[in-house]
């Protein structure tokens, strides 16, 4: 799907239990600072081939930005996806997924040509902060929109961010089919012996 911000590059490994049932998400001055260091982040490494030392960023650091969470960094050219990767499960600070996959989706996304540093400038970069994914009992606990999807079958796996069905218009059952041929299965697997995980993401964009 050329046009779905939902590739997995993530071994589903690591703590999943909660983050606090209370958080009150990122302010906007850290959803800024997160994306002005993504940006960074990516910049530096195609300009000099290096990442910043993370000294840089030691002033704008927050406790929101420490937290240990699940990320994935978005890019988008000229409105169509240019890459896509991140992590599912909290394993460290927010910010230091999110300064990685900014360099992955530049580089690393397997669906596209490296980023260059003359793109840069028309560039896009969106992030979806994490919860940790749960279990879901039944497929009536999913909500399109408010959570991203993990379907896990047989030694396959694929994982849609909360916004891929709404940007695509699509349905549960849509949306599944999409998630089964995505993970590598024929279009209806997971209507039998499939497992499902939900997350919710904090998303936002540099025209914050």
């Amino acid at each position: 799907f050329s046009n779905s911000v939902s590739y997995l590059a993530a071994a589903f490994t690591g703590p999943s239990g909660s983050f606090g049932e209370e958080k009150k998400g990122l302010t906007t001055d850290e959803k800024k600072a997160l994306l002005s260091m993504a940006r960074r982040t990516l910049a530096e490494f195609l300009l000099n081939g290096k990442d910043p030392r993370t000294e840089a960023f030691s002033g704008t650091l927050t406790p929101g930005m420490k937290e240990v969470r699940g990320a994935f960094v978005t890019l988008h050219q000229n409105r169509e996806l240019r890459g896509c990767i991140g992590e599912i499960f909290p394993g460290r600070p927010l910010y230091q997924a999110v300064r990685e996959h900014a360099v992955n989706a530049g580089v690393h996304d397997p669906r596209f040509e490296p980023v260059r540093s003359e793109d840069l400038d028309s560039l896009e970069l969106e992030i979806s902060a994490l919860t940790p994914p749960h279990p879901v009992k039944s497929l009536k606990e999913i909500i399109l929109g408010k959570h991203g999807i993990v379907l896990r079958k047989g030694g396959f796996s694929a994982v849609f961010l909360p916004q891929v069905a709404p940007e695509q218009g699509w349905d549960l059952e849509t949306t599944l089919n999409a998630l089964s041929r995505k993970a590598g299965l024929t279009e209806e697997a997971w209507k039998e012996g499939a497992d499902f995980l939900v997350f919710e993401a904090e998303v936002f964009t540099e025209s914050l």
